[in-house]
């Protein structure tokens, strides 16, 4: 968990700061024409830039994320919810690391954002990381597969 976590984490700044460095001066790249292209966007609220003027809110939020998925990474036994977790994990410290570091003020910076997706939103890779665990964590849900992984049957205890 810790391992995919640190990956994403360290692939979205290093991202984030290309997208910096190349895109500030208004700078547009089309990677997909009429598709995706990168632009840069200082986002100070939270999916399609809603609550601007909360952003300690989602300071704190990503706080007790990042906590909450610490917590529950004690228990992990399923490679699938380690990889769940793992992802979660970047996406939301990379978001935390964001809100707390970036200007324009300690806990209320803007996530940097820089995937234009058609014109329909702009995101990051921190973003592809939890719109992808999210989606594997409703899979492993709805599958009824446990933190812990399998519990063993049919095996004497000692």
């Amino acid at each position: 968990m810790l391992v995919l976590a640190a990956t994403v984490l360290l692939v979205d700044q290093a991202s984030k700061l290309w997208a910096i460095s190349a895109l500030s001066d208004g700078e547009s790249i089309t990677v997909i024409p009429q598709l995706i292209r990168f632009r840069l966007l200082l986002n100070a609220g939270a999916a399609f830039s809603t609550g601007t003027g909360v952003t300690w809110l989602f300071t704190l939020t990503a706080a007790a994320a990042v906590a909450g998925i610490l917590y529950a990474g004690r228990r992990l036994r399923s490679p699938a919810w380690t990889f769940v977790l793992g992802a979660l994990l970047g996406g939301a410290t990379s978001h935390l690391l964001d809100r707390l570091f970036r200007p324009p003020a300690f806990a209320q910076g803007h996530v940097v954002d820089f995937i234009d997706y058609g014109g329909l939103f702009v995101g990051n890779v921190a973003d592809i990381a939890i719109v992808g665990g999210c989606a594997f964590l409703l899979l492993l849900s709805l599958r009824n597969v446990p933190l812990g992984g399998v519990p063993d049957q049919g095996r004497p205890s000692a």
